[in-house]
């Protein structure tokens, strides 16, 4: 439980710095961040291996590429769900998206 809760406030936190650095993404605080991380969780591990599936053959021509796309939609419902996280469009989805793919990636390195 403990460590559901470390990684729960490590992503808030991520989101709150990918909202400070990509210019269209926003997060209003550490509430919604933890909502948000929370819901992104959730989205991660429903919808988003549907998408991969629906989506296979996207992904094959696209030699994986297609998955930014995937990750991108996904912070993007997110932010449709959660008040206090708005994203003004597709491409600050696929920035903060691919940022927040790195800042995890690096945190998972580190840690």
């Amino acid at each position: 439980m403990m460590a559901f809760l470390a990684h729960l406030i490590l992503t808030a936190a991520l989101l709150l710095l990918v909202a400070h650095f990509v210019r269209g993404v926003q997060v209003e605080g550490w509430g919604s961040a933890l909502i948000g991380a929370l819901v992104l969780g959730i989205v991660n591990a429903v919808v988003r291996p549907l998408m991969v599936v629906l989506t296979l053959p996207f992904t094959i021509l696209t030699f994986g590429l297609f998955l930014l796309v995937i990750n991108a939609l996904m912070l993007w419902l997110v932010a449709g769900l959660v008040p206090g996280i708005r994203i003004e469009s597709f491409w600050a989805a696929l920035m903060g998206s691919v940022l927040l793919t790195l800042l995890n990636l690096a945190v998972e390195i580190l840690v």
